[in-house]
């Protein structure tokens, strides 16, 4: 069963969050598999001035929408603007999103192959229980491998490419963000198994009181 925190506000997940990879990374964890969104952006500012010995760590992503990695929408530039840019770890493996969902997961599954198990994995979760790109009732949960092309997504924009939920169930460690009132249900779906979120058996999630309900 997944393990469910919960913290005051958003701002105490997201420093939660920042010492929990500061802690995996010191304690040898080498593959850091990053996410999108507010509160992990949030997370990575709040982790660049931890103590980290980045040159010995490998960075992934959970997914990416098929943009350019310059683009607005991009988590690769988010990454890179609020974390990467300023620590510098030894290696970056950004999902090559822009080249079409189904070349960029054939390429990045030759990536997350050779580094799988991964040491560390950092998600987000969606108002509907999503988590990277896998959504429910979606054909990708069934998908085997190491990344898929989703030409499908039910959220803007729909061409993405994602992890599939394998290589999450097998991650050493797992971390799950989620804050604010918009997460209540996702939450208390995740807590019954019935959305991908909540379909990795030791995950571990930091929530705040708007996200629990209250």
């Amino acid at each position: 069963m997944p393990d469910f925190r919960v913290l005051d506000s958003a701002e105490d997940v997201a420093a939660a969050g920042a010492v929990e990879i500061a802690k995996a990374l010191r304690g040898g964890a080498r593959t850091l598999v990053l996410a999108g969104g507010t509160t992990p952006s949030r997370c990575y500012e709040l982790l660049v001035p931890m103590q980290v010995e980045w040159g010995r760590v490998t960075i992934l992503f959970g997914d990416e929408r098929c943009v350019p990695p310059d683009h607005e929408d991009s988590n690769y530039r988010m990454a890179r603007e609020s974390l990467l840019d300023k620590v510098m770890p030894a290696s970056v493996h950004r999902m090559p999103a822009e080249l079409g969902p189904d070349e960029g997961a054939k390429l990045y599954s030759l990536t997350v192959q050779r580094l799988a198990p991964l040491d560390f994995v950092l998600l987000g979760v969606g108002e509907d229980g999503h988590t990277a790109s896998l959504f429910p009732d979606h054909p990708a949960l069934r998908a085997a491998g190491w990344a898929l092309g989703i030409h499908d997504s039910p959220k803007p924009p729909p061409e993405r490419v994602t992890l599939t939920l394998p290589v999450l169930q097998g991650a050493r460690q797992v971390l799950i963000l989620a804050t604010g009132t918009g997460k209540t249900d996702a939450v208390a779906r995740a807590k019954r198994a019935e959305v991908p979120s909540g379909m990795i058996a030791g995950a571990r999630w930091l929530i705040d009181r708007a996200a629990a309900g209250g």
